[in-house]
């Protein structure tokens, strides 16, 4: 077995133990699951459960234990909502509310673009308030534990970054066009600063960052318009490797993916794609300097993300365009076309990708090397949301509702 294919068994591995769901795309932000007992197609009259929320938003659910959390905005302006949801009943358990100053934005984003993160004492906020950035602290029962300002933000687009715990830090980016742009790493349990790490500001860039590694030799990995793909270490802050500006003025909003030791990232601006990055990453924490393999072209993701599953890339074009390509070379398997278009980002689940379309479809496609349409359900209104699985259920959020899918293993 070769070094590298041992190396995607150990981390799928990883990924496939893990059974809450507890920050955007789930465990490391790779958007792998485990669920043998959902279904991929079904009638809304059968799922589990199905919960108003109290205003809409776009950010995903994540779940710890048997509770689910999701943020939303309220039907008043200038309210917006964490919502704590039991996991086998789908009942509210407890919301909290808190105010907010509106500030422009895009008129398909939302005041609940962030997804949460949650573990096992917390769940970590990352908010906007006028032309400034709040984190955020409460513990599971509703009740806050700490809230910082962490610096000003200002974007065309409006915010929608989601936070991301690493051991005992929150990573807070700030890749903004405004203010002086930064990542930081706060204490989680207090709010305190751990470190700071200064960034140019010029576009402004929404993708959360990837987890690899174990131990000492875990690294933060993101995009950006202003310093293309960056690895840092997320105890200290430290650069490990970055390659310089790479999106030539395209904004970064899909988080990167990673498949058979690859990352790729896309960037673009109206609406679509426009411009890609794959690398070969070093072994982390080895102090090497990623290769440059690829740069696909084609029916490129813009808000959605890629996703790696083995040794293959699947992308979801804005426009409803799927792809997948060969990881480690960029060669293209299959392209077909879904008459939809897409926000959220698809997961895996098994060998099935759900992926769920602005106008409130989901699509499961098989995990193959030949296209497969497995199942199209309509969810009853529109959503931007990814889909997230834990203990074998799938919960699929649309623009006012939570939906749960599916039984445990």
């Amino acid at each position: 077995m070769s070094t590298r294919l041992a190396a995607v068994l150990i981390l799928s591995a990883h990924v496939l133990s893990a059974q809450d769901w507890t920050r955007f795309r789930g465990d490391r932000g790779l958007g792998l699951g485990k669920g043998s007992d959902i279904p991929v197609t079904f009638d809304l009259q059968e799922v589990n459960w199905k919960l108003r929320l109290p205003g809409k938003g776009h950010s995903s659910p994540v779940t710890w234990k048997g509770l689910l959390f999701v943020t939303c905005e309220g039907e008043e302006r200038g309210k917006r909502f964490l919502v704590c949801v039991d996991t086998k009943t789908g009942k509210e358990r407890w919301r909290l509310e808190r105010g907010f100053s509106p500030h422009p934005q895009h008129r398909f984003n939302s005041f609940a673009s962030s997804t949460p993160a949650v573990d096992q004492d917390r769940v970590y906020l990352l908010w906007s308030s006028g032309e400034t950035l709040i984190a955020a602290a409460v513990d599971h029962e509703g009740v806050p534990v700490w809230r910082r300002e962490v610096g000003g933000f200002k974007a065309q687009h409006g915010s929608g970054v989601s936070p991301v715990v690493v051991a005992d830090t929150m990573i807070v980016c700030n890749d903004n066009e405004k203010r002086p742009s930064f990542i930081m790493g706060l204490d989680r349990a207090t709010g305190e600063v751990r470190w700071k790490h200064d960034r140019k500001s010029s576009t402004a860039s929404y993708a959360t960052p990837l987890v690899r590694g174990q131990g000492e030799e875990t690294e933060i990995i993101l995009s950006s318009t202003s310093h293309g793909v960056t690895s840092l270490n997320p105890k200290t802050g430290s650069l490990n490797w970055e390659t310089g500006p790479v999106f030539k003025d395209q904004r970064c909003v899909g988080v990167p993916a990673i498949a058979d030791g690859v990352l790729l990232a896309c960037a673009g601006t109206g609406g679509g794609g426009k411009q890609s990055l794959a690398l070969r990453l070093p072994a982390a924490g080895d102090g090497e300097s990623p290769q440059k393999l690829y740069s696909p072209r084609r029916a490129l993701s813009y808000v959605p993300g890629p996703l790696g599953v083995g040794e293959r890339f699947y992308i979801f074009s804005d426009g409803g365009v799927v792809s997948c390509l060969k990881a480690a070379d960029g060669e293209l398997v299959w392209r077909s076309r879904l008459e939809a278009s897409f926000y959220g980002s698809p997961i895996c689940v098994g060998d099935r990708i759900y992926a769920v379309s602005r106008s409130g479809e989901l699509f499961v496609i098989a995990a193959r090397d030949r296209f497969e349409l497995l199942g199209k359900v309509g969810l009853g209104e529109p959503a931007s949301a990814s889909p997230a699985v834990a203990d074998g259920v799938l919960y699929l959020r649309t623009d006012h509702h939570v939906i749960s899918v599916g039984g445990g293993d």
